[in-house]
């Protein structure tokens, strides 16, 4: 009988593992051996399982030449060479489902942080300081938000921000995504209405960069920007000039443009680019280490997601 083996490159829930093994797959686990030394024996394994451990490239999938499938447990696919595998027949499976609550309500609280204070606050109080007038705070009611990009985690944030009397609309390249939530629109009108910016959307060579001087100044309103997606989607020394200029009032960040693509290990390097200098050490900015979708409830269910799908696909 012929063993179906899982190369599993990152830890997870256990349960993958139990059902993985009810399935008769044989769970290998590798957290800690480079790239090159699992090249060596990959032809073995019919799976692999990854977060973002190392970049899965043309080179290494040619090496695989048994894999069925690779299962990202998360829901973006930019570290893996996409066409490439497709074009080998191997199956891609994301789990953008299993944390898109905790993506949805990380944005919001990033927002009411960022509206209120709170995290300045917080300090201040700490250190026996009781400033009130000076932290007035702002209300997201009677607000425009303006979601870019309504996968999963856009369609969460803004399922969240019902009942806040807000006005929700989105834009994304795909057509008829509006329901309930929100109002789909043009990115002209998004731009024309937003007093909040929400970025939900992946990476890929169309949204590197994407919020840019250009962009920014194409907002007809000062606003608040909220990144809990990709990084490199937004120009950081941009950013900073438009923090330093007033066009955008504050920001909070999950995620930051000098990220490894790992997203391990970002303050390894001795010095660290002025911009991010600047985003440390603004009262504007509140920064959070790429945690948006990473509660105890989504690891269980990124996990569940990844084996539904390979049961679906491979039973």
């Amino acid at each position: 009988m012929t063993t179906k083996k899982i190369l599993h490159l990152d830890s997870n829930h256990p349960l993958m593992m139990e059902q993985l093994a009810q399935m008769g797959y044989t769970n290998i686990e590798n957290y800690t051996a480079p790239k090159e030394i699992i090249e060596e024996t990959i032809q073995e394994y019919e799976g692999i399982i990854i977060r973002s451990r190392f970049k899965i490239d043309a080179s290494f999938l040619e090496k695989a030449t048994n894999l069925k499938f690779i299962g990202r447990v998360g829901a973006g696919l930019e570290n893996i060479d996409c066409d490439f595998a497709t074009s080998k027949g191997i199956a891609l499976i994301a789990a953008p489902e299993g944390n898109q609550t905790a993506v949805g309500e990380h944005a919001l609280g990033m927002l009411l942080t960022l509206f209120n204070k709170l995290n300045l606050v917080d300090q201040e109080v700490r250190q026996g300081i009781w400033i009130r007038e000076d932290n007035r705070g702002y209300e997201i009611a009677g607000k425009t938000i303006g979601i870019l990009g309504y996968g999963h985690m856009g369609n969460a944030f803004a399922k969240r921000l019902q009942g806040f009397d807000c006005t929700v609309v989105f834009h994304d390249i795909l057509d008829n995504l509006e329901n309930q939530y929100a109002k789909q629109v043009s990115l002209e009108e998004l731009q024309q209405k937003a007093d909040i910016l929400s970025l939900h959307i992946p990476q890929t060579s169309e949204t590197l960069n994407l919020i840019n001087e250009a962009f920014i100044q194409q907002m007809r309103k000062p606003f608040w920007l909220i990144n809990t997606a990709r990084g490199k989607s937004v120009n950081t020394a941009d950013l900073v000039e438009a923090l330093k200029n007033g066009k955008i009032k504050g920001a909070a960040l999950d995620v930051l443009e000098y990220e490894k693509s790992s997203f391990e290990n970002m303050f390894a390097d001795e010095t660290l680019p002025l911009p991010l200098q600047y985003l440390i050490q603004s009262k504007q900015v509140l920064l959070s280490p790429h945690i948006a979708g990473w509660t105890h409830e989504s690891k269980e269910k990124l996990a569940q997601t990844i084996v539904d799908k390979i049961q679906k696909q491979f039973r």
